[in-house]
């Protein structure tokens, strides 16, 4: 399994940006896609998470209300809408993903509950 973020880039606080995250390679026919954040020397925050292909979402309390994350027309795309952004929300994203639904994870925030994952891609807030 292959994931391959994309998306981010610097916007100014109280901007958007639209991330997305393609996945090729999955051979069963239910997995979730995470996304999670990572700040310069500090661990990895899961943020968000749908389950394919039933749409079942779990978002953190952190960006409840501002980010959406969503599939597109091929199920194999998956995108994290963040809007009205602050600079706390610089980070570096990660798109994950593993071949279980969402109502399998136990933590679906947690890392250990992902088998693949992307190089992540870096958003910047100005303020």
């Amino acid at each position: 399994v292959q994931l391959v973020e994309s998306g981010g880039g610097l916007v100014q606080t109280g901007g958007s940006l639209r991330l997305s995250c393609t996945a090729s390679g999955f051979t069963v026919g239910e997995f979730v896609i995470g996304w999670f954040r990572q700040v310069r020397g500090g661990r990895r925050e899961g943020i968000a998470s749908i389950s394919i292909p039933d749409g079942n979402t779990y978002y953190a309390d952190s960006i409840k209300g501002r980010f959406t994350i969503s599939t597109g027309h091929a199920r194999n795309t998956v995108y994290l809408q963040m809007n009205a952004l602050e600079p706390e929300d610089t980070a570096v994203y990660y798109c994950a993903a593993d071949d279980a639904p969402l109502r399998d994870l136990i933590e679906p925030e947690a890392e250990y509950e992902y088998e693949w994952w992307g190089r992540g891609t870096q958003v910047t807030v100005s303020s």
